[in-house]
């Protein structure tokens, strides 16, 4: 079983169980402090954990981020980015210049 983000990927990997969420990375249970949304998440997943009767069933919570998903994603990034990241933009950008 596994609530995502990314339940295309979860599909790819053979999954057992999958529950899809629209919402930002690390917040797959929804807003912080949000108890009626971690609830009905949880709820559609044990229900679809108690209820598939076949292998990579997938189920898509129909619900919506509360604000612009572009503007969630631009609040939970840093000012700056991490190392690796950084190193990774570079390497980008060096080989779109070669």
């Amino acid at each position: 079983m596994v609530v995502t983000m990314m339940p295309a990927v979860a599909e790819e990997r053979r999954a057992p169980r999958i529950v899809g969420v629209e919402f930002p990375f690390g917040h797959a249970f929804g807003v912080p402090h949000d108890r009626a949304m971690h609830r009905r998440v949880l709820e559609l997943a044990l229900r679809l954990l108690a209820g598939a009767s076949e292998f990579g069933t997938r189920v898509d919570l129909d619900a919506e981020w509360p604000v612009p998903l572009r503007d969630a994603y631009r609040a939970w990034q840093p000012k700056e980015a991490s190392p690796i990241v950084k190193k990774m933009l570079e390497a980008r950008a060096n080989a779109t210049r070669s």
